[in-house]
């Protein structure tokens, strides 16, 4: 098997790991599942696994550690770099 294609499905099934358990988490909170987002986490933690893989030299554990922390790495990155307007009012005297 071509140890890309490898990287990319430890990838995606470290990736739809743990999104199974995210979709556990939304039904036992009784919230709406958005199918979507779950298909495009798992194609981009088959994109991480797959970089991963490849600049570590194919190791495969890596690829799979990454396609399941690997979205949730990215969207912690995001939310902290994502521009929030704040307010500041002067004190009245």
């Amino acid at each position: 098997m071509n140890e890309i294609f490898l990287c990319a499905l430890l990838g995606g099934l470290g990736g739809m790991t743990r999104g199974v358990l995210g979709l556990f988490k939304a039904m036992a909170r009784k919230r709406r599942i958005i199918w979507e987002y779950w298909a495009v986490t798992v194609l981009i933690a088959m994109i991480v696994g797959t970089f991963t893989g490849i600049i570590f030299s194919f190791d495969f554990r890596l690829a799979l550690l990454a396609g399941y922390a690997g979205t949730d790495i990215l969207e912690g990155v995001y939310k902290a770099f994502s521009v929030e307007k704040v307010f500041v009012t002067r004190k009245a005297n």
